[in-house]
């Protein structure tokens, strides 16, 4: 018989060395590549299929579709629900929803017009619009993350209150009287710069900046922890609440810039501004891979999410469709969003 330490040695020599074996091997798990990510984003084929039908319009309607001008205006468009849609992806990938973005610039453009209309100053105008904008998103998170109500129940509640405060400042009247200091105010959204309306810079500069917050900083990883697991988020410290209303403080924030660009454009303020525009924000940033449920989405995805609505809006004018099927193709193109992320999970699972 050899001794216990002879055979631990016969054994550990015929062990197969481990220096060749990768975490890959043991959890069955491998890194995707650059490529293989690229591939698997909901937005990237939102892309591919955003500049399929750009080509097929440019070659069905090559004067009227591929023009400059034609250009310049779906750019424009889709550039105030773009600012909007990369607020709400916020507020989406905290598991939660925002009913009330369009009543929120209905309020913002009506404040706005109050004040240029009394001849106050253009910068004044513009800072108490945004502070609408953040008091109304800072009243949906304290009621939604600290008094635990239903975000879908505080938002629509939000949805006819701000809009019913609207009518009731405005006297239900159009407001187009901006005062001494309305050029500059309207130059604001009116204005254009390298060919480009000042309200797609600023959906640029957006999305650039949610881009980098949301992947690169600490805040915007706890938003994805929030979504994922809200729990779990707690129990490792994050400040769930805190971040909760944070993102409804930026939804109502984009809703009011988006305000200001439009109102500025439109040289007016009615208090029906933004009637209808949740629909659309939200199907935007659902088109573009956010998950409703919460832990996914993106600001490029919200962006060219509302990219996409606008062309084939566009598109199905300059085929001489009414453009009111517009709403079954949102309606569509939301379900078959939510679809592919169905099977997209059950993929991964």
């Amino acid at each position: 018989m050899q001794p216990d330490g002879a055979s631990a040695g016969a054994v550990g020599a015929s062990a197969p060395p481990l220096s060749g074996v990768s975490i890959e091997d043991i959890v069955g798990i491998r890194e995707q590549t650059l490529l293989e990510k690229l591939v698997s984003s909901q937005a990237f084929w939102v892309s591919v299929a955003l500049l399929a039908i750009i080509g097929l319009m440019c070659y069905l309607q090559p004067q009227a579709f591929a023009s400059t001008a034609n250009f310049y205006n779906i750019t424009r468009n889709f550039a105030f629900i773009g600012i909007m849609a990369v607020g709400m992806v916020t507020v989406i990938i905290t598991g939660g929803i925002d009913l009330s973005v369009g009543s929120i610039m209905g309020l913002v453009g009506v404040v706005c017009g109050i004040i240029l209309q009394a001849g106050f100053h253009w910068s004044l105008a513009l800072a108490a619009g945004l502070a609408a904008g953040m008091a109304t998103g800072f009243v949906n998170g304290l009621l939604i993350a600290y008094v635990g109500l239903s975000p879908f129940v505080v938002t629509l509640g939000m949805l006819s209150f701000a809009r019913s405060v609207a009518i009731v400042l405005s006297e239900n009247k159009m407001i187009y009287d901006f005062g001494p200091y309305g050029a500059p105010f309207k130059a604001i959204g009116g204005g254009q710069f390298l060919g480009l309306s000042n309200p797609v810079w600023v959906l640029i500069l957006l999305t650039i900046l949610f881009s980098v917050v949301l992947r690169l900083t600490t805040w915007g990883r706890h938003l994805y922890s929030i979504g994922g697991n809200e729990q779990a988020a707690r129990l490792t410290g994050v400040p769930v609440d805190r971040v909760k209303t944070q993102a409804y403080v930026i939804s109502g924030l984009m809703a009011a810039v988006a305000a200001i660009l439009i109102v500025g454009w439109q040289g007016s303020a009615i208090n029906a501004l933004g009637t209808g525009y949740e629909l659309r924000v939200i199907a935007s940033t659902v088109i573009g891979g956010a998950n409703l449920m919460g832990g996914e989405g993106s600001a490029y995805g919200a962006f060219v999410g509302a990219a996409l609505l606008e062309v084939i809006r566009n598109s199905l004018l300059m085929q001489g469709i009414d453009s009111n099927w517009q709403g079954a193709f949102v309606g569509v193109f939301i379900v078959l969003a939510v679809l592919l992320e169905k099977i997209r999970g059950r993929r991964r699972a």
